[in-house]
């Protein structure tokens, strides 16, 4: 579980030839038991060991099997994931003591609303279709998502994705 060391790296590394190596990039939600684990297995994992692996991460979230591969977008998008919510809902609660309202009170608003938005996403329905659902046309949120996106808040996750994958690659090559 390290960012960008490869499965050729960690077979170059241990002294038997054809051990089995699963490459794993987590998060942090998974000391709550909501983590995501990517898992990439290496050429040497058989069905079973693969079955075992899947079933012993699964008991801090939800495993998905990637290609090493798509390793280092994983680790943007999810393993470094969930700073930019948790960046996200300290510019909330900052914005909240800013338009007035105590700090607890502020904190307490947007880590409900987090929560609820995370239990609505993992329902099924689409993250646009959620959105559209909240924002009515000419109303108080299509307003202030216009602003997010005039801000470049889409454009920021986009450069911010890209240099994590990057580094992550880097990461590797050290």
């Amino acid at each position: 579980m390290a960012a960008g060391v490869t499965i050729a790296a960690m077979e170059e590394a241990v002294s038997a030839a054809g051990t089995p190596i699963v490459r794993v990039m987590p998060n942090t939600p998974m000391l709550v038991g909501k983590g995501v684990l990517a898992a990439a297995c290496g050429r040497f994992v058989d069905d079973n060991q693969r079955a075992g692996v899947v079933e012993l991460l699964s008991a801090a979230g939800q495993v998905v099997e990637v290609a090493e591969s798509q390793m280092d977008a994983v680790t943007a998008i999810s393993g470094s994931g969930p700073a930019y919510f948790f960046l996200v809902a300290e510019a909330l609660v900052d914005a909240g003591v800013s338009l007035g309202l105590p700090r607890e009170l502020a904190q307490q608003l947007a880590c409900a609303t987090a929560s609820g938005a995370g239990a609505m996403l993992a329902g099924g329905d689409s993250p646009v279709q959620l959105r559209a659902n909240v924002s009515s046309p000419g109303g108080t949120t299509a307003r202030a998502v216009r602003e997010l996106e005039e801000s470049g808040l889409r454009g920021a996750f986009y450069r911010a994705t890209e240099l994590c994958a990057k580094r992550s690659s880097e990461l590797g090559k050290s």
